[in-house]
């Protein structure tokens, strides 16, 4: 095998590291919050539940990054190498600042601006203007329903009318899209779906968290603290070890796309099927970071966007792992930090608006947004830097 090649692989397991280092991290971030476990209790079973995802889950999210990106002619080992690069750079400046980056979306934009640096702006795999104006119409349509439904259940309880309406026109247009895609009737993939998640997965979240909070608090009402947490703590685990393992099947999964479509690039595979080999390592290495933690991150999502009882980290925790579990199983390429970060906030929504720290929301969303377009001139400057620097590889 080549030295660029072997070099590209030992980056991919790197970047699974560093995944594992800040992405699922946030697995547990919950449970340190309300001290379910202990953290080297949660770490170990994070890991452990990271290694199991790409087994338990399919590869889709694999095959999205390594097929639905960029054009097959634009993925050449150094196109590929110089994204991921890019990307670990990326999420490890972001561990250090205790920042929950994305690293799905960090790997998009890397393979974005790597791709158009090797094969031209060609070289995007964009939607068909067919679908974009599928997806305009239904979102616009959810946004009206959700803005009506909202404007008139504030009005019945007698509060602020332009509040619920934006309110509901938010989640309206983000929920109509899965919606229409779990029944069959909208089929999205590629770059249009991994940006549209970046904003309907913590909105998912959010309702879904919220809602969830609020049932469980009407049905246990009359129930004391100790009892609630009794019940609820096994739970709120359960639900974390599903959100470890959703993960490792979809962020887990970005370092096998990358090796096996490193692998097609060189020839020594004539198509796109993951190698058994290649899902053990990345998982190994996801877990090995897991088993670091990104502390400062943990500390940010577990006590820095509101206070968390027992139940709700249940709350939090099941709705996240759902939500997941829905978009790994489609092959969407998330974060799992948006999700998370969603019902970490839906639960605290629970208890009014101000019981949010939404400076810190702000933040993480400014860096969820940023980060695809900050990832492609990082790649798309380094493409051309390690070519100058490097020509006999310059041409892959």
């Amino acid at each position: 095998m080549e030295p660029i090649i072997l070099f590209g692989i030992i980056l991919a397991l790197s970047l699974a590291f560093v995944n594992g280092l800040n992405d699922a991290s946030h697995s547990i971030a919950t449970v340190v919050a309300t001290r379910a476990l202990s953290p080297a209790k949660a770490v170990f079973l994070t890991a452990v539940c990271n290694m199991l995802g790409p087994f338990i889950f399919t590869t889709a999210v694999a095959a999205t990054i390594g097929t639905a990106i960029v054009t097959k002619s634009a993925l050449t080992p150094l196109s590929i190498i110089v994204a991921m690069g890019a990307a670990i750079l990326l999420i490890f400046a972001a561990t250090r600042a205790g920042i929950p980056l994305s690293s799905s979306n960090a790997m998009v934009g890397g393979l974005m601006g790597a791709g158009v640096a090797a094969g031209g702006i060609g070289a995007i795999i964009l939607p068909g203007f067919e679908t974009v104006i599928h997806v305009t119409v239904f979102g616009l349509a959810g946004a009206a329903a959700g803005s009506l439904a909202l404007a008139v259940l504030m009005v019945l309880l007698g509060t602020d009318i332009r509040l619920g309406a934006v309110i509901g026109a938010i989640c309206g247009g983000a929920l109509i899209i899965p919606i229409l895609m779990v029944i069959g009737l909208l089929k999205l993939s590629g770059l249009l779906v991994v940006v549209l998640f970046i904003f309907i997965s913590p909105i998912i979240g959010m309702v879904s968290a919220f809602l969830l909070d609020l049932i469980i608090s009407h049905l246990f009402r009359h129930s004391r603290q100790n009892r609630m947490k009794r019940i609820f703590q096994p739970l709120h685990v359960l639900s974390c070890l599903l959100q470890a393992a959703a993960h490792g099947g979809n962020d887990g999964q970005n370092a096998v796309g990358l090796i096996t479509a490193l692998l097609v690039a060189s020839g020594f595979l004539a198509s796109f099927v993951v190698p058994p080999w290649v899902i053990l390592t990345a998982a190994l290495a996801i877990g090995l970071g897991t088993c670091f933690g990104g502390w400062q991150v943990v500390e940010k999502m577990a006590r820095g966007i509101t206070k968390i009882r027992p139940y709700q980290g249940f709350c939090a925790a099941a709705a996240s792992s759902g939500t997941l579990v829905m978009e790994t199983l489609y092959g969407i390429p998330v974060s799992s930090t948006h999700a998370i970060n969603g019902a970490i906030v839906g639960v605290g929504a629970t208890r009014g608006k101000d019981a949010v720290r939404w400076q810190v929301v702000r933040e993480m969303m400014t860096a969820w947004i940023i980060t695809i377009p900050l990832a492609f001139i990082c790649a798309f400057s380094g493409y051309f830097l390690v070519a100058l620097i490097l020509p006999f590889v310059g041409g892959g």
